[in-house]
């Protein structure tokens, strides 16, 4: 994500000299190329398959600033808690002056967080709600100025055959489900922005203004709060303001960090999805928004299918990103993604260990990659339902959720130290927001 010269505060049109000499340099990892690739892979001994995995980042092309730094980060550890049956998998997109610095601080400290949590196996929403929070904070009382910027987060925990999902921001999750001859694609998270009807509520409630650009600067009549998709307006998306300033400018409604941002409403408490694994399932996908901003998560699923080798398939994906990127505009956002392959799962049945039970084993290494263009790795679904809660006793203070449109169990974030009401139905808008950050003299 950019800031003040990010792509949807800009007005730059497509580069005049020619797409390319661009993707020639860009989209095939010359000027900014990836280091070596390597494939891992990670035994599931609970349901005896495995998982094959590999991962790619890419720092964006800035022509205006080029000495930019990837701001970008992952993390993959492998055996939580020394249990060969628990493995995470993480994205970081950080935004602002210290997007860099945020990122990077929160792929470190979520896992650290999470991995030292006792109850982690037992309740692994509380466990992903409280690691969130508690690096949120972490964050705001480090010697990193967050004031004006932050990071999104995407994680996926692997407990067994389960995947519990856990969003702030716009990054993205996304698991293939083979249907008959074909490969569907099912996002498990959802991108928490004003486009969604319940995140712009719920900001609203909490003193935030949302406008886009064009109705701050008085080119659109601020009156209409109505706004199209990513085809119509991604463009100019809704944005949040404070009531008599220009700044924060944000087009997101949840992350970690962004201080700013917090007293208007903007949260890290995270969404929480969880989907059981069945041999429907070839893969899952967690990736930057770099990735989908001009790519649907129909288009990605399509794109890892034709390829064996996720290596090969990030690649693909990346160059493709670059290519739509340069189309656009004379820039580039940060790429990252991880692709995941389920192997040898079967539905006959499980050994006797169960998932969550412990297995003594040396502490794995963190794997993690930030602010580089270093390529760092050590290493329909059946169970739908909803979560319900009773509207009729609602308070300012509570959490409403209602999933019927989703494709996997979705919890409640914790009760927020402020009034806001939280109305999720999960409509799926495939829209691209990126972070605007509008420096005002007086802030």
């Amino acid at each position: 994500m950019g800031c003040v010269h990010g792509k949807c505060c800009s007005r730059y049109p497509p580069s005049s000299d020619g797409d390319n000499g661009h993707i020639q340099e860009f989209g095939t990892y010359g000027g900014h190329g990836l280091a070596d690739r390597s494939l891992d892979s990670v035994r599931i001994p609970s349901h005896n398959f495995r998982l094959e995995y590999s991962v790619l980042t890419q720092r964006g092309y800035y022509p205006e600033t080029p000495e930019k730094e990837n701001q970008d980060s992952f993390c993959i550890r492998p055996n939580i808690q020394g249990n060969p049956n628990v493995h995470l998998f993480g994205v970081f997109d950080g935004h602002g002056q210290f997007g860099a610095q945020c990122s990077n601080f929160v792929s470190n400290r979520l896992v650290e967080i999470l991995s030292n949590d006792p109850t982690l196996l037992e309740d692994p929403v509380k466990a992903y709600n409280s690691a969130f929070l508690a690096t949120n904070d972490e964050l705001h009382n480090s010697e990193i100025d967050d004031s004006m910027s932050g990071t999104t987060a995407i994680t996926i925990l692997v407990v067994g055959d389960m995947l519990y999902v856990a969003n702030a921001g716009d990054s993205r999750a996304v698991i293939a489900v083979e249907d008959g001859n074909r490969i569907v694609a099912e996002d498990l998270s959802h991108d928490q922005t004003p486009f969604r009807k319940d995140e712009c509520e719920r900001v609203k409630l909490c003193g935030a203004r949302v406008l886009s650009v064009d109705q701050v600067e008085g080119l659109k009549d601020p009156g209409i709060q109505t706004w199209g998709d990513e085809e119509t307006e991604g463009g100019d998306p809704p944005r949040l303001w404070v009531q008599h300033g220009m700044y924060p400018g944000t087009a997101f409604t949840r992350s970690v960090g962004d201080s700013t941002a917090e007293m208007i409403g903007v949260i890290a408490d995270p969404e929480v999805s969880m989907v059981q694994l069945t041999t429907n399932h070839p893969f899952f996908i967690v990736a930057s928004d770099g990735v989908f901003e001009f790519l649907s998560s129909q288009t990605v699923v399509d794109m890892v299918s034709r390829y064996a080798d996720p290596r090969d398939a990030s690649s693909a994906i990346a160059g493709e990103s670059y290519k739509l990127w340069l189309e656009h505009e004379n820039r580039t956002d940060d790429i990252t993604i991880i692709i995941v392959h389920i192997k040898d799962l079967s539905n006959s049945g499980v050994n006797a260990t169960d998932a969550s039970s412990g297995v003594n084993g040396k502490p794995a290494a963190l794997m993690t990659g930030n602010g580089t263009d270093a390529f760092v790795t050590p290493p329909g679904s059946e169970f739908y339902r909803s979560v319900r809660s009773d509207f009729s006793v609602l308070q300012p203070c509570q959490h409403i959720i209602s999933t019927e449109q989703s494709p996997a169990i979705v919890f409640p974030s914790p009760p927020l130290h402020r009034p806001l009401e939280l109305w999720v139905s999960h409509s799926l808008f495939s829209t691209y927001y990126s972070t605007c950050f509008l420096k005002l003299s007086n802030f």
